[in-house]
């Protein structure tokens, strides 16, 4: 049997995509009427087909109902609770306490640093910050849980006390569970669920939103000759089982965000491919998020050009990924993100952030 994909395409911006969405020749992408589109490529593993949307009555029956149960998916507006998804993309700082990521390892071990980071942080536009105490960089290893707690115990205490909304980073059911009585807003476990079998039955004990993200291994292996038959389709179909486990498991709620990993486990073309068709993710009916601040696929791509902090490659892919309707972006540098952001806005959509967020709050009235 032929499974078939919907991906959005062909977008339109700003006051010419409200003024299409008014004339019923595009369709609002996750019911903003800031972004649109008016086509749709339909695939399957062995082809793909674009067609505007006017032309979906023209298709045979049960593909038709396919795709305009995915187009529902892909205009609803995504809700999470407690974290509003107004002010788009929203931003997801980064503090690692650890010795060994491969960006800013040893930086934030110490508590008063730290506490200085999370206050930048939180001061630069960050909308959540992202704690981890175990670095999951290509040919990491795992950590010992004690040692992890004791890394990361102090900042999440800090971070709750200053009213900020916490990513809890960890893939280990210990973790969550002793993070629990500081009310942690959001679990972010790169292993899918995958790594800890326990982690699941927390989550549905709890009720906690939590990050749906794709690895390909574990963080030892994961870049060692990865392969896919089709990198965005069996990253779609991940997914999907996914789901199915999670609803199975008995959580019912939809605060849920999909990440389909970009680096781990994923080569330079592998990235490049996700990055291109990430709007496919839409029509899974969840918020979407990527990580892309600072990864190898910058370097890979910049050459001589490459540099520590990867800020122009971050950014780029940062406007990229809005571009497509990517609701959360995680990186290290909030206030180069947030300026580069503002400043795109007001020249396509010419309208500041504070508009943005009266019409974002407007539409999901």
């Amino acid at each position: 049997m032929i499974k078939y994909y919907t991906r959005a395409c062909n977008f339109y911006y700003g006051n010419i995509s409200k003024e299409k969405i008014k004339n019923k020749s595009s369709l609002a992408l996750n019911g903003s009427k800031l972004i649109s589109f008016d086509s749709i490529e339909i695939l399957t593993r062995k082809s793909k087909k674009k067609i505007n949307i006017k032309d979906i009555k023209k298709l045979p029956l049960k593909l038709k109902k396919k795709v305009l149960n995915d187009l529902n998916k892909i205009t609803k507006v995504k809700k999470l609770s407690k974290i509003k998804l107004k002010n788009l993309p929203l931003l997801m700082g980064i503090l690692n306490a650890t010795p060994d990521s491969f960006s800013d390892g040893g930086k934030y071990l110490k508590s008063i640093s730290a506490y200085k980071k999370i206050k930048k942080l939180s001061k630069d536009g960050a909308d959540i910050i992202d704690i981890g105490g175990e670095s999951t960089r290509p040919n990491s290893d795992t950590v010992d849980k004690l040692i992890e707690w004791k890394r990361i115990k102090s900042k999440l205490k800090y971070a709750k006390k200053n009213k900020i909304i916490v990513s809890l980073d960890t893939r280990k059911s210990y973790i969550l569970k002793k993070s629990l009585p500081f009310k942690i807003n959001l679990l972010n476990d790169v292993s899918g669920l995958s790594h800890d079998d326990k982690m699941i039955n927390i989550l549905k004990e709890t009720k906690i939103p939590f990050i749906l993200h794709h690895m390909q291994g574990t963080p030892k292996t994961m870049q060692k000759n990865p392969k896919y038959k089709n990198v965005v389709l069996d990253i779609y179909d991940f997914f999907e089982k996914k789901l199915e486990f999670i609803r199975a498991n008995k959580i019912n709620h939809n605060n849920i965000i999909l990440d389909p990993g970009i680096g781990f486990g994923k080569n330079l073309k592998h990235n490049i491919t996700l990055l291109n068709q990430i709007s496919i993710f839409h029509s899974l009916g969840f918020p979407v998020m990527l990580g892309i601040s600072k990864k190898r696929f910058i370097k890979d791509i910049a050459g001589n050009n490459d540099s520590k902090e990867r800020t122009g490659g971050t950014i780029s892919s940062s406007i990229h990924a809005m571009l497509q309707g990517v609701q959360i972006l995680r990186v290290h540098d909030i206030n180069e993100v947030k300026q580069a952001i503002k400043v795109f806005n007001k020249i396509i959509f010419n309208i500041w952030e504070k508009d943005i967020s009266a019409q974002m709050a407007l539409e999901e009235q």
